[in-house]
């Protein structure tokens, strides 16, 4: 294989779409086609991704739904097994496009934060050297599905100045929360195409918790150490549910379309137990046993996390192989090149505290060549150990971000 036929592109993104075998999908004609099929698909991709990265010590977190969107947008371009592997990883359903446009529109619906209550917002853009020989049905699947920016840019002659074009797009729209998103030698002359995605979301609590209830107290750590947090603390009525090993709290922002899920293990070393066994059906299970209490006594550390993430291994462990290696993006181009992702990367970012919360996240592929009324029992919930938690969209079902607290050191 020449040097020319393994140029590789780069794609950065948080939007999915998918393409039969050989020819790929047409765009469902549906105007309210039926997301279910994808969110629970996202949903098991985000879990089995989590279970490869959870290896990792200290804490942790991303956005699920940013790494599928990515990858869904260079699904779009796949054909034959690297098509046929993204799929299976990433349980994509045979209506994807039209489904995720119907999410990320479902998302995007009300920019105005006070109406809305929060701010939620996730983009997409297509980064693509000028003059190359792409296919305008893709880039019209891309712009159309996803409402992706088109930007034409010339990675072969000044591919530094490209990647700090695309790195600036990301910092503006995670309220400068990610920067450097796509690292120094990540792209380079023989890139051919970023797809970008950021995902933004800030919201008060419904009840915000009192400053003067937070209090330092000691926090298990996941090695069985005692270290001091700020647990916030506070009083009222959650939707709560509990079995023999784990509590489940959900903790509604204002407008009540968003919340906080947070799954807290019995025992203090609990944690990898509940790791090991959570599948998107063990999750589905759980969430329907919630059950609004009126006294849920609820301590929750106030917490920052930042996280970066180079994905090619986990997603090769997954099942994704060929996407890295011998690629058919035959879907984007008509050109002699061979292009194949040449790196995943993935960051994120959230801030916890008595106010409500904070949370970005950006992903990038890079591919080149290459009854009567009872006085109310008292619950108690108290995440002084690890955890995990997830930021959910009720609307859609869209776990938009996740991550683990096994440390006081954040």
């Amino acid at each position: 294989m020449s040097e020319l036929s393994r140029r590789k592109f780069l794609t950065t993104s948080a939007a999915a779409a998918v393409y039969a075998a050989t020819n790929g999908l047409a765009v469902a004609a549906d105007p309210a086609p039926d997301w279910t099929k994808l969110v629970s698909g996202n949903t098991a991709f985000g879990l089995n991704l989590y279970g490869q990265l959870k290896g990792e010590a200290g804490n942790l977190f991303l956005s699920p739904f940013s790494i599928s969107t990515a990858l869904g947008m260079a699904a779009a371009g796949a054909r034959g097994k690297t098509l046929e592997e993204m799929v299976q990883v990433m349980h994509l359903p045979a209506d994807a496009p039209a489904a995720f446009g119907a999410v990320l529109k479902s998302l995007n619906e009300e920019p105005d934060a006070k109406k809305r209550g929060f701010t939620l917002s996730t983009a997409n853009a297509l980064w693509a050297q000028k003059g190359y020989p792409w296919k305008p049905e893709y880039k019209t699947l891309v712009s159309d599905s996803y409402a992706a920016g088109l930007f034409d840019v010339d990675f072969i002659s000044a591919a530094e100045a490209a990647r700090g074009t695309i790195n600036s797009w990301v910092e503006k729209e995670t309220r400068e929360k990610i920067k450097n998103l796509l690292p120094v030698g990540s792209v380079t002359a023989d890139t051919r195409i970023v797809l970008t995605n950021a995902i933004y979301f800030k919201g008060d609590w419904q009840t915000p918790f009192e400053k003067k209830q937070t209090k330092d107290l000691p926090f298990t750590q996941a090695d069985g150490t005692k270290a001091d947090m700020p647990l916030m603390h506070r009083v009222g009525g959650y939707l709560y549910s509990e079995n023999d090993t784990l509590q489940v709290l959900d903790m509604p922002y204002t407008g009540r379309r968003v919340s906080m899920t947070v799954i807290l293990p019995k025992k203090a070393d609990g944690l990898p137990a509940v790791e090991k066994d959570l599948t998107e059906d063990k999750l589905a299970s759980l969430l329907k046993t919630l059950r609004f209490e009126k006294q849920v006594h609820v301590h929750l550390p106030r917490f920052k996390i930042e996280k970066s993430f180079t994905l090619n291994q986990p997603l090769i462990a997954m099942g994704m192989k060929a996407a890295f290696a011998g690629a058919d993006f035959s879907g984007m181009q008509t050109g002699k090149e061979q292009l194949s992702i040449s790196a995943v990367v993935h960051k994120a970012f959230v801030d916890v505290n008595e106010e409500g919360t904070e949370a970005a996240a950006a992903t990038g592929i890079v591919v080149g060549t290459t009854s009567v009324a009872q006085p109310p029992t008292p619950r108690y919930f108290k995440a002084d150990h690890p955890f995990l938690f997830m930021i959910r969209d009720q609307k859609t079902g869209s776990v938009l971000f996740t991550g683990r607290m096994e440390s006081a050191k954040v």
